[in-house]
């Protein structure tokens, strides 16, 4: 077995390699010269493009990374001492290394969620306060699409969220690190959920979903934000070369790439947890169970510590909460049905030691 399948596994969707047609767009743009820092034509064609998916007075700003994204945007929603309500396992809580409040000088007000999702009664357990000088002051939500545990939003469960914010007078932020994922699953266009639904700036990601690197911040309300121009260039997100990021994100956009790349990796997700459900119904496994839906691509098990390490010696994964023996499967655009298969039988195998 070559050094290249050993390394296919289940651990993030980050592990997958860029898409073909990806890397055929950033070598296409790899022609000639074009003005830098954003006014190459592909990045005037990602705007036409995001206006037609999104609304004619969205503004888009290509960026590197989504920890990026989800900085500048929160930046550009607030006076430093805003709040930002949001779950306690958001990845700019848990997995940004603290860049929303070193950076931004911002605070983080968390609520614990089952699900990783915020409700509108969620989040006033943090809306109040306003005009205390004791106290940050909450004026914006960040809901994650899809979550950090793989649930997902509906689209009115987004629309009473942000009608629910803005009543409060606070700006929506939604962290789309996997938001074709969410798309696919739903079933809907990606306005139904985010512009229509109240969502004022978006961090649109693609890493995660077949792009070498880049997302971008969508602003959908550009009344709610400010200064995006200079807050891109102040958090070193600016790229010179951004022909290379905005070439990525339209081969995802155009002929809905990213939709059929993210509604393949949910289907190998929901291959995943049917055959574990079937063997656990028809009592030929025990030793597993699940603790969260499988809405998306990831699979979150509950199994025997000492079980999930001789299955992470045959197949790379991620623990999610080892206390609790909750381990955590992710699919990929590039996932086979192969692979989901052989993965379902090294599962049984080390259960049924």
């Amino acid at each position: 077995m070559s050094v290249h399948e050993q390394s296919r596994g289940f651990a993030s969707d980050n592990y997958a390699g860029a898409h073909p047609e990806v890397l055929q767009a950033i070598a296409s743009a790899n022609a000639g010269h074009q003005p830098a820092y954003g006014g190459d034509e592909w990045t005037a064609r990602l705007l036409e493009t995001m206006r037609g998916l999104l609304g004619d007075q969205v503004e888009v700003f290509p960026v590197f990374n989504g920890t990026g994204a989800n900085v500048t945007a929160l930046t550009s929603l607030m006076p430093r001492w805003g709040a930002v309500v949001t779950t306690s396992t958001a990845h700019i809580n848990t997995d940004e290394g603290g860049a929303p409040e070193r950076v931004s000088g911002l605070k983080l007000l968390t609520v614990d969620t089952p699900d990783g999702k915020l409700t509108p009664e969620l989040v006033d357990r943090h809306a109040w306060g306003w005009g205390d000088e004791h106290r940050a002051q909450p004026l914006t939500v960040s809901i994650t699409q899809t979550t950090e545990l793989g649930t997902l939003y509906t689209v009115d469960e987004v629309r009473a969220i942000a009608d629910h914010a803005h009543e409060r007078g606070m700006a929506v932020h939604m962290d789309g690190a996997r938001i074709a994922n969410a798309a696919a699953a739903l079933g809907v266009p990606l306005r139904d959920f985010t512009t229509d639904a109240g969502v004022d700036i978006l961090s649109f990601g693609a890493t995660k979903n077949g792009a070498l690197y880049g997302e971008a911040v969508v602003v959908l309300d550009p009344s709610a934000t400010e200064g995006l121009p200079y807050l891109r260039k102040l958090t070193m997100q600016l790229a010179s070369k951004m022909r290379f990021v905005s070439a990525q994100l339209l081969a995802l956009l155009e002929d809905d790439l990213y939709l059929r790349s993210a509604g393949h990796a949910n289907a190998m997700a929901a291959r995943l947890r049917s055959s574990l459900d079937d063997a656990i119904a028809s009592g030929d496994l025990s030793g597993l169970s699940f603790s969260q839906p499988t809405q998306a691509n990831a699979v979150f098990a509950v199994l025997d510590n000492a079980v999930a390490d001789r299955i992470r010696e045959r197949v790379r994964f991620y623990d999610w909460d080892r206390a609790a023996g909750e381990v955590r499967w992710m699919t990929a655009f590039d996932t086979t049905e192969a692979d989901v298969d052989a993965f379902a039988d090294v599962i049984r195998e080390e259960l049924a030691r």
